[in-house]
């Protein structure tokens, strides 16, 4: 008999942790998730794993050092950092996109994909769960292009609402 399955999505949920998180733990133990398509998502696929996958993940949160200390129901954020990107600093100096990364090269690398002349203006120490609260403010007043793409007048502008909001944070 099949053992049973666990979303990703859930697993996340139950130890307290970003989706992303999980998968770097599965990478690390060197579990390889099973995607399937679900109907509870709309036939979509998602990632699973199986219950004793799932006790091998947990046991590695709670043996982990940084979370160890704490009980159970408290849940850090995860560290990281916001970035300022400026998307086509010659055509379009005013385009620009921020966000939340814990490895800056990745994302850096993964952005190149779709503009490939783009420009790191700056970094500064985030936490995950002030990113949405750092976009908001930062970006208020200038015109969205997409969920993290914004365009601005004068994006130096920008950096120094991100100085002044990372400084009350520091």
């Amino acid at each position: 008999m099949a053992e049973e399955l666990i979303s990703i999505a859930d697993v996340a949920q139950s130890c307290g942790k970003r989706k992303q998180t999980v998968f770097k733990i599965l990478k690390r133990l060197g579990i390889e998730p099973e995607k399937c398509k679900s109907s509870e998502k709309h036939g979509q696929t998602a990632s699973y794993i199986t219950k004793s996958e799932f006790e091998a993940v947990a046991t590695e949160i709670a043996t982990d050092r940084d979370f160890s200390q704490l009980s159970p129901d408290v849940v850090p954020s995860e560290s990281g950092y916001f970035y300022l990107i400026q998307l086509e600093p010659d055509h379009d100096p005013g385009r620009f996109k921020v966000g939340f990364t814990v490895n800056v090269e990745e994302r850096l690398r993964a952005h190149r994909c779709a503009a490939p002349l783009l420009k790191l203006k700056k970094i500064w120490p985030c936490r995950s769960l002030w990113e949405k609260t750092a976009i908001d403010c930062v970006c208020d007043g200038v015109e969205r292009l997409h969920t993290e793409v914004f365009r601005a007048d004068n994006i130096s502008k920008i950096e120094i609402k991100c100085d002044k909001f990372f400084f009350l944070n520091a």
